[in-house]
């Protein structure tokens, strides 16, 4: 059974920098590919990034050049680092095991301006 664990979130004000993580307990194929997605209060959950089996990664248009996903040598961490960080980047962020779809709790990004 594949576990997801969160951590990393925090306040900060616009241009600050956070890294998330993501610990990854009971790795199987499932957790081949990683993403993380973000909901914000009110609105539909959305990709914000993927890193593939083959270590190649994908941004959404909203991030790109500003989040970078990677994930560490044993696979059991990925990590979302966040620079230039907007108030419109406050939301809740959950990483996902994308071939089994399992999710984590979440932790918050909250940006003020």
């Amino acid at each position: 059974q594949v576990q997801l664990v969160e951590s990393g979130g925090g306040s900060v004000q616009a241009g600050g920098s956070l890294r998330l993580s993501c610990a990854i307990f009971g790795y199987t194929v499932c957790t081949y590919d990683m993403s993380w997605y973000r909901q914000a209060p009110g609105n539909e959950r959305e990709f914000v990034s993927r890193i593939r089996q083959d270590g190649s990664t994908s941004y959404a248009d909203s991030v790109k050049g500003r989040f970078t996903i990677s994930q560490d040598g044993t696979k059991n961490t990925v990590y979302l680092q966040m620079n230039s960080l907007k108030p419109e980047d406050t939301a809740m962020y959950y990483c996902k095991a994308d071939r089994c779809k399992r999710w984590g709790q979440g932790t918050q990004v909250t940006v003020s301006s």
